[in-house]
């Protein structure tokens, strides 16, 4: 069953509202719900929104998350959450702020938030990291997902068809995948917030290797580096290793200047079918 309109756009799913200094109530979307849980990187965002309220209150002038370090302590459900925030230190150059997110008094996920300023006309000095070679968007299909998977409507994905066997029944030897992403919101493109979002919105990239359906993120970092420019961003997911029961993933993101605009890495708990 499809959610109701309210909560679609990522800049009211959210948002927070002041309960006193450093408290903030919210109302996690079911927009934003993978298996009926909410999403990693949606929750990101939420605590995201706390920081940048409370170190604004406390004299910070930083605009942007740039970089974010999430523990995922337990399941949260669809529903009223708060976030309460404390500010570490307001700075020139950074600010640091710590925000937790709870339910019903239970801590749910706690994180560590590097606040600053990213420049609109920034130019790029030195770039190592490989815009992926991706086929063009209109020979990628469009990842529809399960029912469940309810991000799959505020995100238009298109999955490269070379990582994309696992759909049909094939695996890899290879744990990536690779293609478009787009926010689909009905209200915004890309910017430096919802880049945290976009970090976390690629399918497991154990999937191509058979993993099951049950992936659940235990620590999530994020880098957001550069304003992005454009609608679409090309995207690139992969498992850097797996061992008892644990993937290390990693994730690049880039504009349509071929910019690298966000990154992000993850430990997640991973579990394969007998035989796979």
């Amino acid at each position: 069953m499809k959610p109701s309109d309210d909560g679609r756009a990522l800049r009211n799913a959210a948002s927070v509202e002041p309960l006193g200094h450093g408290h903030y109530s919210l109302n996690l979307s079911p927009f934003y719900a993978v298996m009926g849980h909410p999403h990693g990187g949606y929750l990101q965002c939420a605590m995201a929104s706390g920081a940048l309220a409370l170190a604004s209150e406390e004299g910070s002038a930083h605009l942007h998350v740039t970089s974010m370090s999430t523990n995922f302590v337990r399941a949260l459900e669809l529903g009223p959450a708060d976030i309460r925030a404390r500010v570490r230190r307001v700075g020139r150059g950074a600010s640091f702020v710590y925000a937790a997110l709870y339910q019903d008094d239970v801590l749910g996920a706690e994180s560590l938030v590097t606040l600053g300023t990213l420049k609109e006309d920034s130019v790029i000095r030195y770039q190592d990291a490989e815009v992926p070679n991706v086929n063009p968007l209109d020979e990628c299909p469009q990842s529809t997902g399960r029912d469940d998977i309810n991000i799959l409507q505020v995100v238009d994905q298109h999955l490269d068809p070379a990582s994309t066997g696992w759909w049909s029944g094939e695996f890899s030897s290879r744990g990536d995948v690779y293609g478009w992403l787009r926010l689909d919101d009905g209200d915004a493109s890309w910017t430096p917030w919802s880049l945290l979002f976009a970090g976390d919105a690629l399918p497991p990239a154990t999937f191509p290797l058979g993993s099951s359906g049950w992936v659940p993120t235990l620590q999530l970092n994020s880098r957001v580096s550069r304003v992005p420019r454009g609608e679409w961003l090309r995207g690139r997911q992969w498992a850097a290793v797996i061992a008892d029961g644990l993937v290390d993933e990693r994730c690049e993101l880039f504009d349509e200047t071929g910019a690298l605009v966000a990154s992000s890495s993850q430990l997640a708990m991973v579990r394969f079918p007998e035989g796979r």
